[in-house]
């Protein structure tokens, strides 16, 4: 019997430079349906695809704060995601919705 072992798919693996992980968030934006939620996530992909303590200095928090913040259970405050963007190097933008 042949034993096969997958690990699981993170797509934190995927996002190696600054305009992969652009696309992902515009992709974010697009499909998530103005879902905070699934917002919040998607920083947490970005932020594991960086470096989540070096990150978690830039914005001021604990890494587990941070963790818990970005992770599918997190209610992050608008404070949070702005800080964490802006720690990323992002800008937040608006634009009318189409």
């Amino acid at each position: 019997m042949n034993s096969k072992t997958f690990s699981r798919y993170d797509t934190a693996d995927y996002l190696k430079s600054e305009e992969d992980i652009i696309a992902y968030l515009e992709a974010v934006m697009e499909e998530g349906d103005d879902d905070p939620a699934y917002i919040a996530r998607a920083l947490g992909v970005v932020a594991r695809a960086r470096n989540m303590s070096q990150l978690a200095r830039d914005a001021g928090m604990s890494r587990e704060g941070l963790y818990k913040a970005l992770s599918e259970d997190g209610n992050p405050s608008f404070a949070t995601i702005v800080k964490v963007a802006h720690a990323l190097g992002l800008r937040l933008s608006f634009k009318p919705a189409a």
